[in-house]
Order: C-alpha cells, then sequence, then structure tokens
C-alpha cells in the first residue's frame, strides 16, 4: 500500500480541477461558436424569406395592376378579375395542412 503526502494529495486534487475547468473552458467556446452559427443561419434565413416576401408582394401589385388595366380597358367592366384564393387543404397520411392556390373564377356577363 502506498502512502500518499498531504502535499501529493493536493497537488493531485490541483490537476484535477486544473483539467476540469480546462474542460468547461474548451466546451464553453465550442458552445459559443454553435451559438453563432446559429444566429448567422437565423440571420441569413430570415433576410432570405424578407426578399422572397417583397418580391412576392411586388409580383402581387403589379398582377393587381395589370388586372386593373385589363379592367379599365374592358367593356365598360364587363367582367373583373377576382384575387386567387387560398385553401387550406388536407394532405392524407400527413397532419398539416397545405396552403393551395385556386384561381378565382371569373364572371362574364352575357350580352
Amino acid at each position: 500500500m502506498t502512502t500518499t503526502t498531504p502535499s501529493q494529495e493536493a497537488r493531485e486534487r490541483a490537476e484535477l480541477n486544473f483539467k476540469k475547468k480546462e474542460m468547461q473552458a474548451r466546451e464553453a467556446s465550442n458552445a459559443m461558436a454553435e451559438y453563432q452559427a446559429a444566429l448567422c443561419a437565423e440571420r441569413e434565413k430570415t433576410a432570405r424569406l424578407r426578399l422572397l416576401r417583397e418580391a412576392k408582394q411586388a409580383a402581387d401589385a403589379a398582377a393587381r395592376a395589370a388586372a386593373k388595366a385589363v379592367g379599365d380597358a374592358g367593356a365598360n367592366g364587363a367582367g373583373e378579375a377576382k384575387p386567387s384564393k387560398v385553401v387550406a387543404k388536407k394532405v392524407p397520411g400527413r397532419n398539416t395542412l397545405d396552403l393551395v392556390k385556386r384561381p378565382a373564377r371569373k364572371r362574364a356577363l352575357a350580352r
């Protein structure tokens, strides 16, 4: 049986504490790097989605303007283009609803 002196025990405890703190520091830096990467990815995704939304809004505005121009140039408002309806549709085998765009029917006045 080996006996250890109090100074050896103190040194071993100090080394264990040092190794433990080193490991915590490495884990903390890794966690911070992951956190920063997630923030960066979220910002990029938000920017991409914002651009898509703005492009869609611009296209919708252009379509409304074109429909209004066609409607104004038509035979005294004989038919107006209605915006598309967005309908929730249940997809078999999935618990979510998918949004399906259905074109509105155009009214035509028979004269």
